[in-house]
């Protein structure tokens, strides 16, 4: 890990490569660090299929001196061509091993501190789901917004593909998981600021641009709306809304950094479908 003992490296972020696509595969095929101190969070979404996620995350491992993944909604699918049909948490932990195997960092595994340029920093990826909190206008329950989505007919695929076992429902894997990964960052040395990175926006701001607003449900959950504050963080780190783009809040960068499906990034500019230089920032650089 060079770039942890104070090497030249950049700490880099993407998420949402949806390898299922051909042309983003090319775009993974094609992604090489400047420097072999260079660090990669990935935010989740990067495959479906456990084989085509684990080819994958093995590419850019073998690449980047550090590989730092929290789960997106769609590695926890159990799609039915997937020869793995494993279920919710043990899905979960199937793909924590396997990116154990691969020398790659995940959410149980101890926080890296990043000491390249920016630095110390601690990197906390996270894993916390969402919880159905950011209703649909005009609603104030989770069963009055769910009813709303359906009336809209804008349903994400998670209702049918992502099963939380052994939990009653994805909320209630999102609360166990908000208890365990709170606890977690409590615990961090207070003297270090964090990157936070996460597969889902932290706070509802980046979801008022959708579309459809009945999908920001599926988007995050309230109980987060303050961990940019509490925990220190210089940058929160996420995908999930194919919006790529910076926000600032409370005086905290927020970077989406998604590549998205083909039909999306096909009308970006180029540098939106590479790394996020997260560190240093802009204006340390």
């Amino acid at each position: 890990m060079a770039g942890s003992h104070g090497g030249t490296g950049r700490l880099l972020a993407i998420s949402d490569l949806h390898t299922a696509y051909r042309d983003n595969r090319a775009i993974v095929e094609g992604l090489q660090p400047d420097s072999p101190s260079d660090w990669l969070l990935v935010a989740g979404d990067v495959g479906e299929h456990v084989a085509d996620i684990e080819r994958t995350l093995a590419l850019l491992a073998e690449r980047y001196d550090t590989v730092v993944w929290t789960p997106g909604n769609h590695e926890l699918w159990t799609p039915r061509a997937d020869p793995v049909q494993l279920r919710g948490q043990e899905r979960y932990e199937h793909l924590v091993a396997i990116c154990r195997r691969l020398g790659i960092v995940t959410p149980e595994d101890p926080y890296p501190v990043w000491h390249g340029e920016g630095g110390p920093v601690v990197i906390a990826p996270l894993f916390v789901l969402y919880d159905y909190s950011f209703h649909a206008p005009g609603t104030s329950t989770k069963e009055e917004s769910l009813a709303a989505a359906y009336r809209a007919g804008v349903v994400c695929s998670d209702e049918f593909l992502l099963h939380p076992d052994p939990y009653p429902s994805r909320d209630a894997w999102c609360r166990a998981r908000l208890e365990i990964t709170e606890a977690r960052l409590a615990q961090c040395d207070p003297a270090l600021p964090t990157v936070l990175v996460n597969h889902f926006p932290l706070t509802r701001h980046p979801t008022e641009v959708l579309h459809y607003p009945e999908f920001a449900q599926w988007c995050g959950t309230v109980g987060t709306a303050d961990w940019h504050r509490r925990f220190r963080a210089v940058t929160v780190v996420y995908g999930h809304l194919h919006i790529p783009r910076t926000m600032w809040a409370d005086g905290v960068r927020f970077e989406e950094v998604s590549v998205g499906y083909p039909r999306e990034w096909k009308d970006r500019p180029a540098s939106v479908r590479a790394p996020r230089v997260i560190l240093p920032a802009p204006d340390q650089a």
